[in-house]
């Protein structure tokens, strides 16, 4: 059986006293690195995930987010109302009415999948990040504070130059032209011995 040898000694008494003060005096002249965090705001990356905001005009309480989210950390409770029919003649119709929309952060693990699988745009990253709170009650944000996050939300990236122009947007365009050129045209007036001969 080998028995261990005793930890070797340094040979000169103060070295370790030494090599400390060499190590604190090497990093006196470097720079620091550290970030004063409260009074600094540190800069984010573009497009950081920090908390989700809501343009409510946009849900039409489809619960997409809701079935999707694997947390189960979306609440929303809504109500159908009778819509006057548009035209005249026309049938009523029925709509969801948003009632309730919240979002528990306690429980949300901030995977996106609520924002992507949104099909009106209702649901954004902000960047956000300072929402703590000292209950866990109140990390459960209703629609309203959810409206308040969505002043942080920084305006989607421009398209590269060569982009193709979104349908969207091409559809609405030339929508935009029919109707302009619909209302620059004079209307000719009705000459009154057309009909007599």
């Amino acid at each position: 059986m080998a028995v261990p040898s005793p930890p070797s000694r340094s040979r000169f008494p103060g070295s370790g006293l030494a090599k400390g003060l060499a190590v604190t005096l090497r990093t006196m002249t470097r720079k620091h690195v550290t970030e004063q965090y409260p009074d600094v705001l540190p800069e984010l990356p573009p497009r950081s995930r920090g908390v989700i905001g809501l343009f409510e005009e946009n849900c039409t309480v489809c619960m997409l987010c809701a079935r999707e989210c694997p947390d189960w950390c979306i609440y929303i409770d809504s109500h159908k109302e009778t819509v006057p029919p548009a035209a005249p003649g026309g049938r009523e119709r029925s709509r969801n009415v948003l009632d309730r929309f919240a979002i528990d952060f306690s429980l949300c693990m901030y995977c996106g999948i609520c924002i992507e699988v949104c099909p009106f745009d209702a649901l954004f990253w902000s960047p956000e990040f300072e929402y703590a709170e000292t209950d866990i009650r109140d990390l459960t944000h209703e629609r309203d504070k959810l409206r308040e996050w969505m002043w942080t939300v920084p305006a989607p990236p421009a398209l590269d130059p060569g982009a193709e122009e979104p349908k969207e947007i091409a559809a609405a365009r030339k929508t935009a032209e029919k109707l302009a050129a619909a209302q620059a045209e004079p209307a000719e007036p009705a000459d009154p011995q057309e009909g007599t001969s």
